[in-house]
């Protein structure tokens, strides 16, 4: 081989390398200027300025986790339990619809929220996850939603992934249910509310809309996979703001109270609706209310030392 070439290979190859490690560095740390879709479909709303309030807040590598009091319905009665709210920005790939693992030009920021349940019916544990994928530059529908339902009888999952439609799979042991893909039109995602509240909570959708109900509703409700009508209000107070959202068909209303001001956190909710099956169920308010909030990167916190961290939420 001449010599020339050779260096212009070993010039290949050094150029490579450094390549691939840049692409291995934290994405975590990105604190992206402008966060939106590099193209954007021309459907697609502009991407909404971030203030510098927002990126000093979510882009200071922590989430943020708040817990709350819970009562919840279940079968006809009220139990008392605990939820989770832990918010955090990360850099997600569109097309996968995954957490990215590495810088990309390509990746879409989002602000997720995990929101966990858990409380006991009898003798038996109730364990509720569910996932939101949120752009923050607020300019489409969540990207993708999870939830899974865990209890003694047996689990359920269902996912929707934001498409050219909604693409919903669900699975369930009941055999109604069983194993369902369900395609349907882009309608307004009551998942997806809970962090919009968190970005823009004075561009909520109101008045008389069409909403897919939060997933755990759905699967844990047994109600089709589908948008129902519903009637939507922002309501402000003083010091604290109301989301509501009443759902005629279903006979169940939904109420989210947060601070007016940011950053807009989540103090608790209220959900009426009708608890038990058959003659026998009847119309009850689940309440969770804000305990303890605490800033801090959970992920790297998961040793034994950490464990007293939980007493600060009051878990």
């Amino acid at each position: 081989m001449k010599k020339g070439i050779r260096i212009g290979l070993l010039l290949l190859l050094f150029a490579g390398l450094i390549i691939s490690l840049e692409s291995c560095k934290d994405a975590s740390k990105d604190v992206p200027k402008e966060i939106a879709l590099n193209e954007e479909p021309a459907t697609m709303a502009p991407a909404k300025p971030l203030s510098e309030e927002f990126k000093k807040y979510w882009y200071a590598g922590e989430a943020e986790i708040t817990s709350y009091k819970l009562e919840q319905a279940r079968y006809g009665e009220i139990r008392d339990g605990h939820a989770v709210l832990i918010y955090v920005t990360e850099p997600f790939l569109a097309d996968k619809q995954v957490k990215a693992d590495r810088s990309s030009p390509d990746n879409v920021q989002v602000l997720k929220l995990n929101a966990t349940k858990k409380y006991l019916t009898g003798i038996y544990p109730y364990s509720i996850m569910s996932s939101t994928f949120y752009p923050v530059s607020d300019n489409q529908h969540a990207i993708k939603l999870s939830t899974s339902v865990q209890e003694w009888c047996g689990h359920v999952y269902a996912q929707l992934n934001n498409r050219d439609q909604f693409e919903v799979m669900s699975h369930s042991y009941f055999e109604s249910e069983a194993d369902q893909l369900v395609e349907m039109e882009k309608a307004i995602l009551e998942n997806e509310l809970w962090t919009k509240i968190r970005i823009d909570p004075k561009g909520l959708p109101s008045g008389d809309i069409e909403v897919l109900p939060s997933l755990e509703y759905i699967r844990v409700g047994h109600k089709g996979i589908q948008a129902y009508k519903a009637n939507a209000k922002l309501t402000e107070n003083g010091e604290l703001s109301t989301y509501e959202i009443s759902y005629p068909e279903l006979e169940r209303t939904l109420s989210i109270q947060f601070s007016t001001e940011f950053p807009h956190t989540i103090e608790g909710w209220t959900e009426t609706f009708k608890s038990g099956f058959g003659p026998k169920a009847k119309l009850l308010t689940s309440r969770a209310s804000r305990m303890k909030k605490l800033k801090t990167p959970y992920w790297r916190q998961n040793g034994n030392k950490d464990l007293i961290l939980r007493d600060s939420l009051g878990l």
